[in-house]
């Protein structure tokens, strides 16, 4: 039984349950971070020095704390093979767009795109920061774009553990208020 702890608002959290939920996983939920607060706690910072969600407990494994590994952690324990290929050229190629969709989509839309647009009073809101940060997005999304087009999914004519990395910021990105390119 997998022991998670997160809230359901983290975009972190969001991309692990999906996983959990695309391979059928057993798990218990503790609500932790943000307005649940506990990551504050002795006893949290024990599962995680850095104090942030998600955290993963597997029955008798380690803790896990950086939602990437726990990603992959799920997918080499858990995942077929077309989840999480097992020949090293596959996985390669499936861990690089996992990589790229947190690198250059999460990171590129997170905190230029996200912070700006929702946690940002309206007052104090930078139309062309936010114009310039939405430009770079769309950018990475037409990459994304052509290969969805051509495969079907990030690598493959299947889920993998890539289309997890990006679907989770794409969720967020249709879920606020901007202008977006059909």
């Amino acid at each position: 039984m997998l022991e998670i702890w997160g809230r359901r608002s983290s975009s972190n959290v969001q991309a692990l349950m999906r996983c959990v939920g695309e391979l059928e996983l057993p798990h218990v939920c503790h609500d932790a971070g943000g307005r649940y607060g506990i990551t504050d706690t002795d006893a949290f910072a024990a599962l995680n020095p850095n104090r942030t969600v998600p955290v993963l407990q597997d029955a008798d494994g380690p803790v896990i704390w950086e939602t990437g590994e726990i990603l992959r952690y799920l997918a080499n324990r858990y995942g077929s093979t077309s989840f999480w290929p097992n020949d090293p050229v596959e996985r390669a190629e499936v861990d690089k767009w996992a990589e790229w969709a947190k690198i250059n989509v999460a990171m590129g839309f997170t905190v230029p795109v996200f912070w700006r647009v929702v946690r940002t009073p309206e007052t104090e809101q930078d139309p062309e920061a936010i114009a310039a940060a939405l430009k770079a997005l769309h950018d990475m999304l037409t990459i994304a774009e052509k290969r969805i087009e051509k495969m079907g999914w990030l690598t493959g004519s299947s889920l993998t553990l890539a289309d997890i990395q990006f679907g989770h910021i794409l969720f967020r990105y249709f879920d606020i208020d901007i202008e977006r390119p059909n």
